[in-house]
């Protein structure tokens, strides 16, 4: 099932149809009435540090897999687009101002990075482009292995065959996708470091890793940023995660900000999910656990109205109001959907909101855990000692 958005009056409507015909967003906010001055500004001034990096403050994840039918691609949660329309989502995203580009080699495999190579043609040099290796996947064939593999050559060897497939001659931005158990991080980072020097990657970061695997990486080179799932859904980064990266200087990417759709309103007390969605086998998805996990998605639409926003415009401009150095990458297979996200750039809270707005979110406990067993078992591993 698609989530679906819920419609709202007033700002919210100004800004997506600003979005729309391509007038910025900050603009029509301002018509509507704000007194802040950042939100009158253009979209190209609009602009968020994420580490090293200088970026808008919303990107755009580009997660596909092979559809069923010919050009078919679809996205985990069973939403179905074409390669032609996911190529004119890419590229729309970077005319409304969007240039924070995710994606990864496992991703069909292959197919995400291909299509967002094919999309980011004659506008690259405008975008930070971002993608991820680690996962045990023959380059030539596709075929995805068990496991993982970060070993320096398979790294290395990864790295060319992703600027082909990416049609670019450098990875601004690229991340080991999960900590490989097998290899010390001082041989990834070594590694890292030597693409580095020689230009075909500009930075790195490291996805849902150990905290003292962050630690060792950074003593060999400065991760530039850290992605690992973060919303109102899950809010594990903050205890430790977080203060890490102010401590460091490092940026933070929170992948799956809506909470796989849940955010948006489009999850009921009732929802099912077919086989090929990835929430059927998620355990705060299952039918004994959404009843109880309602009581977010009715406290997220009760501010979206309070705010004048859409639920996924609250979500994501709340994780933005988190740190300073936060720039969420939600995914989706509909240009209206992205708009509708690059929205919650407009949106800010008062100290007092927020305030306010986090107590109500503890007094809610989230039931079930945030991903399946097999998958959580490859999240905060730590990398062994260096022989």
């Amino acid at each position: 099932m698609k989530p679906h958005r819920v419609s709202n009056i007033g700002r919210r409507q100004l800004l997506v149809a600003g979005v729309t015909v391509g007038v910025a967003p900050w603009i029509l906010s301002a018509c509507a009435g704000t007194s802040d001055a950042r939100r009158a500004a253009p979209a190209s001034a609009i602009r968020r540090r994420l580490g090293p990096l200088e970026v808008f403050p919303i990107g755009l994840g580009c997660q596909w897999n092979p559809g069923r039918g010919p050009g078919a691609v679809n996205d985990l949660y069973a939403s179905s687009t074409d390669r032609s329309a996911a190529i004119a989502l890419i590229r729309r995203a970077a005319d409304v101002g969007v240039t924070l580009f995710d994606t990864a080699e496992a991703y069909g495999p292959f197919l995400s990075e291909e299509i967002v190579g094919e999309a980011l043609q004659g506008i690259r040099n405008r975008v930070v482009l971002c993608t991820k290796f680690g996962f045990d996947i023959d380059q030539q064939t596709g075929e995805r292995r068990r496991g993982l593999n970060s070993r320096p050559e398979h790294i290395r060897k990864v790295v060319e065959a992703q600027l082909r497939r990416l049609r670019t001659d450098r990875i601004d931005l690229l991340y080991q996708h999960r900590v490989d158990p097998q290899v010390p991080i001082e041989e990834v980072a070594g590694t890292l470091k030597d693409l580095i020097a020689q230009g075909k990657v500009l930075h790195y970061g490291l996805s849902e890793p150990g905290l003292q695997t962050v630690r060792r990486a950074h003593a060999v080179h400065p991760v530039a940023v850290i992605q690992n799932e973060y919303s109102m859904l899950w809010r594990g980064p903050e205890a430790q995660v977080l203060p890490l990266c102010e401590e460091l200087g490092i940026g933070f990417v929170p992948w799956s900000p809506l909470g796989m759709g849940f955010l948006t309103g489009s999850v009921t007390a009732t929802s099912r999910f077919a086989e090929r969605d990835f929430r059927a086998a998620v355990p705060r998805f299952a039918p004994d656990a959404l009843p109880a996990n309602m009581a977010l998605v009715q406290l997220v639409k009760s501010w979206a109205r309070r705010k004048n926003a859409s639920p996924a415009q609250l979500a994501l401009a709340w994780l933005s109001a988190q740190k300073p150095f936060i720039v969420p990458i939600p995914g989706t297979t509909k240009v209206a959907h992205m708009e509708e996200n690059v929205g919650a750039a407009s949106i800010s809270f008062s100290a007092a909101e927020l305030k306010e707005l986090d107590a109500a979110l503890k007094a809610i406990q989230i039931r079930g855990e945030r991903l399946p067993p097999a998958v959580l078992a490859g999240t905060g591993v730590e990398a062994p000692p260096k022989r």
